[in-house]
């Protein structure tokens, strides 16, 4: 175990294949960026080794100590993770949004309907769960289908950009809207859809929140390897109280175990399963 880590080094090891923290596989296409996101279930985008959970950006260093650098501008690393985060964004195979307190994060096809049960809004919900700005950005959105910034915040006529700001952050959050693709001439500007045009199916399906719970917890221990206590919660936004429900049905199933409060295990440590070689994973 590192020193004043409370991983072990077996499962850092586990977390260097799974989250490509490894210099022979790190990321420098949108088709591996999306092949990791899927393989992994879900991923920040520009975080990088000082917070928990896989990220792009760690996955394009292929390092474990991957840390942002201020001038990120001349950064050729933080450059490519912005250059793939805009291919993928254009590509549409996987969903890209700023999500739960404000984590921006990319989610694997398959994962969408358990966010959206946690996380998302339904239409019946949103006159008492939305603000005006929201509302009115919504409602042009629903005409129009797609929009750039600039037309979007004209045609909604939320002129204040702080508002229109925190009223997409809002759509996001609920899994309403999302951004589809970036453009940078004649000016730099997000061109915005409504999240259900990309995935329908994903966005439709219905799930208890109960399941959301335990696949999420599922997705990041397959792999995390084990969790310590508060990590699933910092990840992925959810309540340390939910995030706890998440593991412990894990737990009931038996495909963890919980060795101490808050610390949960795959039932086959990575140590004593291979998980953490090559071979358990096709690429």
């Amino acid at each position: 175990m590192r020193a004043g880590s409370a991983i072990p080094d077996e499962v850092e090891d586990h977390r260097d294949h799974h989250w490509r923290r490894d210099v022979t596989r790190q990321v420098e296409r949108a088709p591996d960026a999306e092949r990791f996101i899927e393989q992994i279930g879900f991923a920040a985008c520009l975080s990088d080794s000082r917070r928990p959970g896989p990220s792009l950006y760690v996955a394009v260093c292929g390092r474990r100590d991957a840390v942002m650098p201020r001038n990120v501008q001349k950064d050729p690393e933080a450059s490519l993770t912005w250059v793939l985060k805009d291919e993928i964004l254009q590509r549409g195979k996987v969903y890209y949004a700023k999500l739960s307190r404000g984590k921006t994060m990319f989610l694997a096809p398959r994962m969408i309907p358990y966010f959206h049960a946690i996380w998302g809004l339904r239409r019946s919900e949103e006159k008492r769960r939305l603000s005006r700005s929201a509302q009115a950005i919504l409602k042009v959105l629903r005409k129009e289908w797609e929009m750039g910034t600039k037309d979007l915040r004209d045609e909604s006529r939320v002129k204040d950009r702080k508002a229109f700001t925190r009223g997409m952050d809002e759509l996001q959050a609920a899994m309403i809207v999302v951004p589809s693709e970036v453009l940078y001439r004649p000016a730099f500007t997000y061109v915005w859809t409504l999240a259900v045009s990309r995935f329908p199916d994903e966005l439709r399906r219905r799930v208890a929140r109960d399941v959301a719970l335990r696949e999420l917890a599922r997705c990041f221990l397959a792999g995390a390897g084990m969790t310590v206590r508060g990590e699933l919660a910092r990840v992925t936004g959810l309540s340390r109280p939910e995030a706890g429900r998440g593991n412990r049905a894990l737990v009931a199933e038996g495909h963890a175990t919980m060795p101490s409060p808050g610390e949960y295990w795959l039932t086959a440590k990575p140590r004593d399963s291979g998980l953490g070689t090559r071979d358990s994973e096709s690429s």
